[in-house]
């Protein structure tokens, strides 16, 4: 956001979306057995690895969108939302994806606004998780730092190499996780 690469204003409503999503999927997955999505969710990350690595090449230039900031709100960020509150492995990727080929961002520009729908949804599963009595505090604060961490660096990371080192970090990623969705 200090770089610029973020106008909040341009993204309320999917901020909203991917929280009221985030909300969704918490409450639903407090309801039902979630081991049903780990059968197909190693093919799903390996599908967004394969989008990346085969895709035309995604530059910093943002394209054609697809959807209306409207539609893509209350399709694609309310849908991820939800999955990233009911499960939430890939999110960030899934929600990159989605801005790349939906709403026509480049792709430095696509991972920055991945990782806003990313906090919402994830602050409305922690709180909806909390009301439920389903949070470890100690591990979660845990998490929380290196989280912290880890975004502080790949933002810079992000700013100063641009796609060059995204694209590469997405398909490993993806492969990786889905290896050890697979086999663990």
């Amino acid at each position: 956001m200090r770089k610029g690469l973020i106008n909040l204003n341009q993204i309320k409503l999917p901020i909203i979306c991917a929280f009221a999503g985030g909300a969704l999927g918490t409450i639903s997955v407090q309801q039902i057995d979630a081991h049903i999505m780990q059968s197909f969710l190693p093919f799903l990350v390996l599908g967004i690895a394969a989008y990346f690595l085969f895709a035309k090449k995604t530059t910093e230039q943002d394209k054609q969108q697809l959807l209306s900031t409207t539609l893509f709100s209350f399709s694609a960020a309310i849908c991820l939302g939800f999955y990233d509150g009911f499960f939430g492995p890939g999110i960030a990727s899934f929600y990159t994806l989605a801005f790349v080929s939906l709403a026509g961002y480049g792709l430095m520009k696509a991972t920055a606004h991945a990782r806003v729908l990313t906090f919402s949804s994830n602050i409305a599963a922690l709180l909806f998780f909390a009301l439920g009595g389903h949070v470890l505090w100690l591990l979660g604060g845990i998490m929380l730092v290196g989280q912290g961490l880890g975004a502080t660096l790949g933002s810079q990371l992000v700013v100063t190499k641009g796609s060059q080192i995204i694209r590469p970090l997405i398909v490993t990623t993806s492969i990786v996780m889905s290896v050890k969705l697979l086999f663990y």
